[in-house]
């Protein structure tokens, strides 16, 4: 079955002084790109994050986001004291020096200047990570699920139009003779003028004749469209991603009807190709989306 590569993923949990929000979604690409947003306190897990989601969704551009809220209004930054000590004592002697005698405003600007405040890294609890990495799993859960759901309706349209360009196919084998016959008759009107100049040779008319509608046969070229198409539905049942393999053999379809295009040689046989273009165009552009 085909898997699409867009989803979307999301997961709640309550710790004990925060609410984590965990949100993932998912777009086409030809590699896995994982971007990452990690609140500080997680930030030495992220490599075993994105591992996680390496392994479970293999293919695509992802975005993770990790929101904390902190419940109970706690701040784990403090003042550092001995810091604003010495602004306030530097402060107040350019103050003194520039006969500035108001210093009611030094501690508000004080405050404002770097590393006044301090923030005290809380050490990572493995039992409450172990919370989180089962939430990250419902999300990537969740967005697997969503994969699996658009796949679902990538597949039915795309094997829909497989199956359309198979009935094209079938649809040219009755014009062959007709198409036959036109070349031939083509030749024979050419060389009727030439007669009234050369007398022509019948023997290698028919020797050249033959070799010409060797030449236009397009036998082979049906039985390896029909046989990739074949090849293409079975390809997409398998229960593993097979997005870049059917791509490949969406190319190979892609070179028999032009190549059948190329040899038809007649006006009926001609629409029929430029709808299996068409038809193919569609699959390819879906293609892109399949994992």
């Amino acid at each position: 079955m085909l898997v699409s590569m867009t989803g979307f993923g999301k997961a709640t949990c309550e710790l004990n002084n925060k609410k984590l929000t965990i949100e993932i979604k998912s777009l086409n690409s030809k590699q896995l790109d994982v971007n990452s947003r990690i609140p500080g306190f997680y930030r030495e897990k992220e490599i075993l994050v994105r591992n996680l989601i390496s392994k479970n969704l293999v293919r695509g551009k992802v975005d993770f986001s990790m929101y904390a809220e902190v419940s109970n209004g706690e701040n784990s930054s403090i003042v550092n004291t001995e810091l604003v000590k010495a602004y306030f004592n530097q402060l107040s002697k350019i103050s003194t020096d520039l006969g500035i005698d108001n210093k009611n405003d030094l501690l508000s600007i004080i405050m404002h200047l770097p590393d006044t405040l301090k923030t005290e890294r809380e050490e990572l609890d493995e039992d409450e990570w172990l919370v989180v990495m089962e939430s990250i799993q419902i999300a990537l859960s969740d967005l697997m699920a969503f994969r699996k759901q658009e796949g679902v309706t990538l597949e039915k349209d795309i094997i829909e139009r497989i199956n359309e360009i198979i009935s094209l196919l079938n649809q040219v084998e009755p014009l062959e003779q007709d198409r036959l016959k036109r070349v031939k008759d083509r030749l024979r009107s050419n060389l009727k003028e030439l007669a009234e100049k050369d007398d022509i040779d019948e023997n290698r008319f028919e020797q050249e004749l033959i070799f010409y509608l060797e030449k236009m046969d397009i036998t082979e070229e049906k039985v390896r469209l029909a046989h990739h198409c074949e090849y293409f539905l079975k390809t997409a049942e398998f229960d593993e991603p097979v997005g870049k393999k059917l791509g490949f053999i969406s190319q190979e379809i892609g070179r028999e009807i032009n190549t059948l295009g190329s040899k038809a040689n007649h006006p009926e046989m001609q629409k029929l190709v430029i709808l299996m273009k068409d038809e193919l165009e569609k699959i390819k552009e879906q293609l892109l989306n399949v994992l």
